[in-house]
Protein backbone atom coordinates (compact mmCIF):
# COMPACT_ATOMS: atom_id res chain seq x y z
CA UNK A 1 0.00 0.00 0.00
CA UNK A 2 1.76 3.60 -0.90
CA UNK A 3 1.78 5.66 1.96
CA UNK A 4 0.54 8.49 0.29
CA UNK A 5 -3.30 6.82 -0.33
CA UNK A 6 -5.67 8.26 1.45
CA UNK A 7 -6.15 4.39 2.74
CA UNK A 8 -2.19 5.04 3.30
CA UNK A 9 -2.27 7.57 5.46
CA UNK A 10 -5.38 6.46 7.96
CA UNK A 11 -3.66 2.71 8.81
CA UNK A 12 -0.28 4.91 9.32
CA UNK A 13 -2.61 6.82 12.47
CA UNK A 14 -4.62 4.07 13.31
CA UNK A 15 -0.42 2.37 13.77
CA UNK A 16 0.57 5.26 15.53
CA UNK A 17 -2.28 6.05 17.99
CA UNK A 18 -1.85 1.86 18.87
CA UNK A 19 1.83 2.14 18.88
CA UNK A 20 1.94 5.57 21.52
CA UNK A 21 -0.82 3.82 23.88
CA UNK A 22 1.50 1.65 25.59
CA UNK A 23 4.31 4.55 26.66
CA UNK A 24 1.22 7.06 27.29
CA UNK A 25 -0.29 4.62 29.66
CA UNK A 26 3.24 2.89 31.29
CA UNK A 27 4.64 6.71 31.52
CA UNK A 28 2.14 8.14 33.34
CA UNK A 29 1.64 4.76 35.24
CA UNK A 30 5.42 4.89 36.38
CA UNK A 31 5.56 9.00 37.17
CA UNK A 32 2.57 8.28 39.68
CA UNK A 33 3.88 5.13 41.21
CA UNK A 34 7.72 4.63 40.41
CA UNK A 35 8.05 2.06 43.36
CA UNK A 36 8.01 -1.35 40.97
CA UNK A 37 9.89 0.10 38.43
CA UNK A 38 12.28 1.13 40.41
CA UNK A 39 12.38 -2.25 41.98
CA UNK A 40 13.19 -3.45 38.63
CA UNK A 41 16.20 -0.78 37.87
CA UNK A 42 17.42 -2.02 41.60
CA UNK A 43 17.19 -5.74 41.24
CA UNK A 44 18.95 -4.82 37.48
CA UNK A 45 21.89 -3.60 39.10
CA UNK A 46 21.71 -0.10 38.07
CA UNK A 47 22.14 2.92 40.47
CA UNK A 48 19.44 5.40 41.16
CA UNK A 49 16.57 3.69 40.57
CA UNK A 50 13.91 6.20 41.88
CA UNK A 51 15.29 8.90 39.41
CA UNK A 52 15.66 6.42 36.80
CA UNK A 53 12.17 5.25 37.11
CA UNK A 54 10.86 8.66 36.84
CA UNK A 55 13.02 9.28 34.10
CA UNK A 56 11.81 6.56 32.25
CA UNK A 57 8.32 7.68 33.15
CA UNK A 58 9.14 10.92 31.75
CA UNK A 59 10.51 9.33 27.99
CA UNK A 60 7.76 6.38 28.19
CA UNK A 61 5.05 9.72 28.14
CA UNK A 62 6.56 12.05 26.27
CA UNK A 63 7.48 9.74 22.89
CA UNK A 64 4.45 8.04 23.43
CA UNK A 65 2.69 11.77 23.41
CA UNK A 66 5.20 12.47 20.37
CA UNK A 67 3.84 8.93 17.99
CA UNK A 68 0.19 9.82 19.03
CA UNK A 69 0.47 13.42 17.32
CA UNK A 70 3.36 12.58 14.81
CA UNK A 71 5.91 14.95 16.23
CA UNK A 72 9.85 14.21 15.43
CA UNK A 73 8.37 10.99 14.70
CA UNK A 74 11.50 9.57 13.09
CA UNK A 75 13.68 11.02 15.93
CA UNK A 76 11.14 9.27 18.39
CA UNK A 77 11.04 6.03 16.31
CA UNK A 78 14.25 5.37 16.57
CA UNK A 79 14.59 6.59 20.14
CA UNK A 80 11.62 3.81 21.08
CA UNK A 81 13.29 1.00 19.37
CA UNK A 82 16.34 1.05 21.16
CA UNK A 83 14.67 1.59 24.71
CA UNK A 84 12.41 -1.47 23.84
CA UNK A 85 15.62 -3.53 22.70
CA UNK A 86 17.70 -2.23 25.74
CA UNK A 87 14.33 -2.75 27.84
CA UNK A 88 13.95 -6.25 26.64
CA UNK A 89 17.27 -7.25 27.03
CA UNK A 90 17.78 -6.11 30.31
CA UNK A 91 14.59 -6.65 32.25
CA UNK A 92 12.72 -9.35 30.40
CA UNK A 93 15.58 -11.92 29.44
CA UNK A 94 16.92 -14.38 31.85
CA UNK A 95 15.10 -16.21 34.74
CA UNK A 96 13.14 -14.50 37.35
CA UNK A 97 13.89 -15.71 40.82
CA UNK A 98 11.22 -15.04 43.60
CA UNK A 99 12.40 -16.28 46.92
CA UNK A 100 9.53 -18.30 48.64
CA UNK A 101 7.58 -18.69 45.34
CA UNK A 102 6.54 -22.09 44.27
CA UNK A 103 8.26 -23.43 41.36
CA UNK A 104 4.78 -23.42 39.62
CA UNK A 105 4.47 -19.61 39.59
CA UNK A 106 7.98 -19.03 39.18
CA UNK A 107 7.28 -20.94 35.69
CA UNK A 108 4.41 -18.93 34.77
CA UNK A 109 6.39 -15.85 35.61
CA UNK A 110 9.26 -16.79 33.83
CA UNK A 111 6.79 -17.82 30.46
CA UNK A 112 5.39 -14.13 30.84
CA UNK A 113 8.84 -12.28 31.62
CA UNK A 114 9.71 -13.80 27.96
CA UNK A 115 6.99 -13.11 26.14
CA UNK A 116 7.24 -9.41 27.39
CA UNK A 117 11.29 -9.95 25.27
CA UNK A 118 9.23 -11.00 22.88
CA UNK A 119 6.85 -7.81 22.86
CA UNK A 120 9.94 -5.26 23.47
CA UNK A 121 11.92 -6.63 20.48
CA UNK A 122 8.42 -6.71 18.17
CA UNK A 123 7.26 -3.17 19.30
CA UNK A 124 11.00 -2.51 18.37
CA UNK A 125 10.23 -3.26 14.51
CA UNK A 126 7.36 -1.11 14.90
CA UNK A 127 9.18 2.07 15.78
CA UNK A 128 11.73 1.07 13.12
CA UNK A 129 9.16 0.88 10.37
CA UNK A 130 7.74 4.34 12.14
CA UNK A 131 10.82 6.23 12.10
CA UNK A 132 11.65 4.98 8.50
CA UNK A 133 8.76 5.37 6.57
CA UNK A 134 7.24 8.42 8.99
CA UNK A 135 3.73 9.18 10.32
CA UNK A 136 1.86 9.94 7.35
CA UNK A 137 -0.19 12.90 5.99
CA UNK A 138 -2.12 13.50 9.53
CA UNK A 139 0.57 14.20 11.70
CA UNK A 140 2.02 17.58 13.02
CA UNK A 141 5.28 16.28 10.98
CA UNK A 142 3.24 16.38 8.01
CA UNK A 143 1.31 19.96 8.75
CA UNK A 144 5.22 21.85 9.04
CA UNK A 145 6.11 20.46 5.90
CA UNK A 146 8.83 18.02 7.54
CA UNK A 147 7.83 14.75 6.16
CA UNK A 148 8.55 13.59 3.10
CA UNK A 149 5.53 10.74 1.45
CA UNK A 150 6.92 8.23 -0.37
CA UNK A 151 5.17 6.95 -3.34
Amino acid sequence: MSANTQTGNIVILVARILLSFIFIMSGFDKLTDPAGTAGMITDAGLPAATALAYLAGLFELVTGLAVLVGFQTRIVGWALALFCIFTGAVFHSGTVAVPGWPDAALGWINTLNGIMMMKNFTLAGAYILLATFGPGLYSLDARRGSVAIAA
